[in-house]
């Protein structure tokens, strides 16, 4: 199984920005979609934003579109996640996670990802 590690999340103001990255070891994320999802207290995950292995499709949640901007950094076999404009309801930790299709369909609930990290906690307040 594809072991992922995701990193940069923290404490921020509401419009301030983070940049998440999600790295493996041993695999190469090129070779999946990479998903960004996240789940905040008493709520059900969501998915965030997707990133198909060649990175020519992108997609990405209502409530993100024109803040966040995913994007694949393979020399360093990386998947971003820069967050502009942070607000309260952004709070959530946050998953990546991989699917061997390759693709983005059916992504927001999860389900076809079949390997996940353990999360990075991102918390907008004032």
């Amino acid at each position: 199984q594809l072991q992922l590690v995701e990193s940069g999340g923290g404490l921020v103001q509401p419009g301030g920005s983070l940049r998440l990255s999600c790295a493996a070891s041993r695999f190469t994320l090129e070779n999946y979609a990479i998903g960004w999802f996240r789940q905040a207290p008493g709520k059900e995950r969501e998915g965030v934003s997707c990133i198909s292995s060649g990175g020519g499709s992108t997609m990405y949640a209502d409530s993100v579109k024109g803040r966040f901007t995913i994007s694949r950094d393979n020399a360093k076999n990386t998947v971003n996640l820069q967050m502009n404009s942070l607000k309260p309801e952004d709070t959530a930790v946050y998953y990546c996670a991989a699917d061997p299709r390759r693709i983005c369909s059916r992504w927001y609930w999860g389900a076809d990802f079949s390997s996940w990290g353990q999360g990075t906690q991102v918390t907008v307040s004032s």
